[in-house]
């Protein structure tokens, strides 16, 4: 569990804003909060509620102080999901969401904090109270950051499908979107031909004119085939992004990154492999021969998955018909270990089209 834990963190930042696993966060709950505040070090603690508005609005100006003090040994940045945990909540009074609340060294009673929810307030108000002095820390980000100078050559010029997010630093909806976002764009950064950007249109007036954006945020997709740009209509929670994602650029990942089931499934080789396993051994090569075949028609991504398809029969082949289900086996085994991301997606893509075979 810890393992899998390790391996999510940096690929999803954002969207583990309400998980437990949060690095530079410690999550609080009924069971550890008086082990971790009020004992060796001072900590800031939110009070927070997942449906909260303004509590997406803080997600990431709150992380950006997590990292700030993450190597802080004199103090904790905490957090509490109040409908999870409603008896701590309830007993440091919170009655509204989010509440900041300052515990000093070795003590359980509460200051309130009244400052502005900007990451640079909230880390001058913890150097204050805690005498520390840290600096602002910048958070990893996924999104491509687009400007006069590069947004021909990211947008236009290249052959990937670009989803461009047109924003105002002030903009409330923009803010509350930045936390999704920042995980659509993890889910998505081993997805060579799809880029996840974003454009400071109040900064870059002409491109947004150019764009006809009117309002903040508003999203264009720009396919590889078309660069005139469309808009996205869709919903603003993750799973309406990566659905529309996975329709537009033919991937198959899930919110967090990770490849789905049907990842370099090919229909039409999935019918030839169904004859293959059934057959008898002399009808087998005759098949083997034709998915050789029709593989070799394939191009782009396809053809890597296809070269999957032929390494598979012909190990089934050689190695008989239990090969697929013990090849399938130890793959799980290692998928569930701690792996790089593109070792997982190479193992998930065998395991998904190895299914067909087994």
């Amino acid at each position: 569990m810890a393992r899998s834990i390790i391996f999510f963190t940096l690929a999803t930042l954002a969207l583990l804003y309400f998980s437990s696993a949060v690095a530079d966060v410690v999550i609080l709950t009924e069971d550890n909060f008086e082990k971790e505040v009020g004992q060796d070090r001072g900590a800031l603690v939110e009070f927070y509620a997942p449906w909260c508005g303004h509590c997406k609005k803080l997600a990431p100006e709150y992380e950006k102080l997590g990292a700030s003090f993450k190597k802080s040994k004199s103090i904790m940045i905490g957090k509490v999901d109040c409908d999870e945990h409603k008896g701590v909540c309830s007993k440091f009074g919170v009655s509204g969401y989010p509440t900041i609340q300052w515990f000093p060294k070795g003590s359980l009673e509460p200051k309130k904090y009244e400052g502005a929810r900007t990451a640079e307030a909230l880390v001058e108000y913890v150097n204050s109270e805690g005498g520390t002095n840290v600096k602002i820390a910048s958070v990893p980000t996924s999104v491509v950051v687009l400007n006069s100078d590069n947004f021909d050559e990211i947008v236009l010029n290249s052959k990937k499908d670009v989803l461009v997010e047109f924003y105002a630093p002030w903009c409330g909806h923009c803010k509350s979107l930045a936390p999704t976002y920042e995980s659509l764009a993890a889910a998505f950064k081993n997805e060579e031909d799809v880029i996840i950007a974003n454009l400071d249109a109040d900064s870059h007036k002409d491109l947004g004119e150019k764009y006809g954006v009117s309002g903040f945020p508003t999203i264009k997709f720009f396919p590889k085939n078309n660069k005139d740009g469309e808009d996205y209509e869709g919903g603003r929670d993750i799973d309406s992004f990566v659905t529309f994602i996975n329709e537009k650029c033919g991937t198959s990942r899930d919110a967090k990154g990770q490849l789905t089931s049907t990842a370099g499934i090919i229909a039409e080789l999935n019918n030839l492999v169904k004859e293959f396993v059934t057959a008898g051994s002399d009808e087998k090569k005759a098949l083997y021969a034709k998915i050789e075949e029709e593989v070799g028609k394939l191009t782009g991504s396809t053809s890597r998955y296809g070269k999957i398809y032929v390494k598979a029969a012909k190990s089934c082949l050689s190695k008989g018909g239990d090969y697929a289900k013990n090849e399938i086996q130890r793959l799980e085994r290692i998928l569930s270990k701690s792996i790089s991301p593109s070792k997982a997606d190479e193992f998930t893509l065998k395991k998904n089209i190895l299914s067909a075979f087994a």
